[in-house]
């Protein structure tokens, strides 16, 4: 006979593995008090709970909480397994809300008229594809998209990419693109102030009929490169108990001051924070982060965490910290969180992994060419946990006599007698005869030229989209349906950090030269 468990049932139970039985027995504990017992096909008894005839509810949680203790022949202790709970897996009761960012001025002129998570990276992607595949390989299905600057490109891209018709299936999910907006009343009148005052301008959102079964909210951020399990991020959150969890990465002393760090205490619970330490107060937070699951090797070179800017929040505490505890908190990394470790239970969980911020223009320069590593530290190639991004249904790349060294070539180019060293080239990209290429990220263009378009531009003197003859570009990132000709030379060969040049096409920032979208360079133009 399988037993299912039923609501009428009170936990504790246990199961006993007796001497020579393959199958173990459940042991449990009706209201009047008397034990109850039966042979369990284990396996038929997990399918029950699944099915939802075995959920043991109750007041406060509604969650299924099984308590076990496991007795062998030799052993006299038990061993207790606290919150076998069916339910903590379930990516139905979670909410991701990814921030779409804000102005972008460090990503500047990228984000000239796009938004952060449109800004495209590794040659196919934006940013906005990387929090949404993790999403997607993690089981999350419900997600709100906060947007409020530029953002339409961004708009066009999720539309294309993750609908129901032609882009990727949510199921019983969705995608849903949330803009600023201006509502009646006095505070109806401001813009997003901040993540926090972001997600509180639609705090509503996670009361109706979409939220009724949400207990967890997942805030992420729009322009970070990683791959993430959210799932085990979540389980790791609703296991602990926490209110509130926090993920970090792992810092040595060389990047520390550069990121908001935490203090935890020896069992992970936040107890502080600091934004950019320096000197002293670099020191005073360090951490022992073997308590996080480091090896005494890796935490000794590692004896910072810094917060990733992703979170997960209790649905509840979210909507009351947001409503009624800190109305006019804008923030949530540098005041609500911060401002709530006294008050909630606050733990760190810890991303050993690769990790970025592409949050400026050397980041983002780096982190591409990054891709092109052997092996990268990350990897758009990952076949069990793909990135995914929209449709576009372009040829493969045309090359011809070309050299290609160390780079990534995206679909839908065309490269004639190149020469291509530590570069990402992105779709749609026509680079020309005795071109040479090196430390270049070049993002592609949104549309072909047709032949006859493009020898009628040269004819006339003009320069048709890509690349011209005999042109040669380092150290340099070359924006959309960009327009360089013949004999250009683009290579700051004057150590320039900073400068805006935009009449003529260009910026430099850290000394990395960006070709603005859209922009012509024209035939001899030296850079």
């Amino acid at each position: 006979m399988v037993m299912c468990m039923n609501s009428r049932m009170v936990p504790p139970a246990t199961v006993s593995r007796l001497p020579g039985r393959p199958i173990p027995r459940l042991v449990g504990t009706s209201r009047d008090g008397q034990a109850m017992g039966t042979r369990l096909d284990w396996q038929r008894y997990l399918r029950c709970l699944r099915s939802g005839r075995g959920s043991t509810v109750g007041a406060a949680e509604k969650r299924l909480v099984v308590q076990m203790s496991v007795t062998t022949a030799d052993v006299g202790t038990e061993v207790k397994f606290r919150d076998l709970d069916l339910e903590r897996r379930n990516p139905g009761t979670v909410v991701a809300v990814i921030l779409g960012g804000g102005a972008g001025t460090r990503l500047f002129p990228l984000t000239k008229r796009r938004a952060k998570p449109a800004v495209p990276i590794g040659g196919a992607y934006r940013l906005i594809d990387v929090p949404m595949s993790n999403c997607i390989n993690s089981g999350i299905n419900k997600v709100y998209i906060l947007t409020q600057f530029n953002s339409a490109s961004l708009n066009r891209h999720l539309a294309r990419a993750y609908n129901f018709s032609n882009g990727v299936s949510f199921g019983d999910g969705f995608v849903e693109v949330l803009a600023a907006t201006q509502t009646p009343g006095v505070e109806g009148k401001r813009w997003f102030q901040g993540t926090a005052d972001a997600v509180r301008q639609f705090h509503w959102l996670f009361e109706d009929a979409k939220g009724k079964d949400i207990k967890d909210v997942l805030i992420l951020s729009g322009d970070h490169l990683y791959r993430m399990d959210y799932m085990d991020f979540v389980q790791d959150h609703r296991q602990s108990g926490a209110d509130i969890t926090i993920s970090c990465i792992p810092m040595d002393d060389s990047r520390a001051s550069d990121f908001g760090l935490m203090k935890i205490d020896n069992k992970g619970r936040v107890i502080s924070f600091s934004e950019k330490p320096k000197g002293e107060d670099l020191k005073a937070m360090e951490v022992d982060t073997t308590v996080l699951g480091l090896s005494k090797e890796e935490a000794a070179k590692n004896p910072y965490i810094a917060s990733m800017g992703v979170y997960v929040f209790k649905k509840e505490l979210l909507l009351n910290l947001l409503r009624w505890r800190f109305p006019t908190a804008n923030d949530f990394g540098s005041e609500i969180i911060p401002a709530s470790a006294k008050e909630v239970l606050i733990k760190a969980y810890l991303f050993n992994d690769y990790w970025e911020d592409i949050g400026t223009i050397k980041s983002f320069f780096e982190a591409n060419l990054a891709l092109t590593a052997h092996p990268p530290r990350f990897s758009f190639y990952d076949a069990t946990k793909p990135t995914y991004t929209s449709r576009r249904n372009l040829p493969p790349s045309k090359v011809d006599n070309s050299k290609i060294v160390d780079s990534i070539v995206s679909h839908g180019t065309f490269m004639d007698n190149c020469l291509i060293e530590h570069s990402v080239i992105g779709i749609r990209s026509r680079i020309s005869s005795n071109v040479h290429l090196k430390d270049t990220v070049m993002l592609g263009a949104d549309y072909y030229e047709t032949d006859a378009e493009t020898a009628s531009l040269l004819a006339e003197g003009r320069v048709p989209i890509g690349i011209g003859e005999n042109t040669k570009i380092r150290n340099c990132i070359i924006d959309k349906n960009a327009r360089i000709g013949k004999n250009v030379i683009i290579s700051n060969s004057d150590g320039i950090q900073e400068a805006d040049r935009s009449a003529e096409g260009f910026y430099i920032r850290s000394g990395i030269t960006i070709i603005l979208k859209n922009s012509t360079i024209g035939d001899g133009f030296v850079i």
